[in-house]
C-alpha cells in the first residue's frame, strides 16, 4: 500500500487521502462577469503535465485539513509535501 506523508500528521496509508486537483490556481475575483467560455475554461482546464505537478490533497480519514503536494504524474510517486499557505519547494528545476 502507497503511504503519504501528512505535514500535519505524518504518514499514513493512502486510502485516507482525497484528491483535490490542482495546486496554486488563481480563483476568479468575480465568477459573475464570466462568460460562459471563461467558466468552462477556469472549471475543467488544467495543464495536466507529465512530470512534476502540484497537487491540492485532503486527509479525510484523519486531521481533515487540506494541504499541497509535489507529486510525478509518470511514477505517482510523491516528491514533496506543504501546509496550504506555504510556498512551494523549490526543486531546482523551475517547478516550484
Amino acid at each position: 500500500m502507497k503511504v503519504i506523508h501528512c505535514p500535519y500528521c505524518g504518514a499514513r496509508p493512502e486510502l485516507e487521502f482525497r484528491y483535490g486537483g490542482e495546486a496554486h490556481i488563481a480563483r476568479p475575483e468575480d465568477p459573475e462577469a464570466l462568460t460562459d467560455e471563461e467558466w468552462a475554461e477556469f472549471l475543467f482546464f488544467r495543464k495536466n503535465t507529465k512530470g512534476l505537478y502540484r497537487e491540492r490533497w485532503m486527509h479525510a480519514a484523519g486531521c481533515r485539513r487540506w494541504f499541497n503536494a509535489v507529486r510525478d504524474t509518470a511514477t505517482y510517486q510523491f516528491v514533496a509535501v506543504y501546509k496550504v499557505g506555504e510556498a512551494p519547494p523549490d526543486l531546482g528545476n523551475g517547478e516550484g
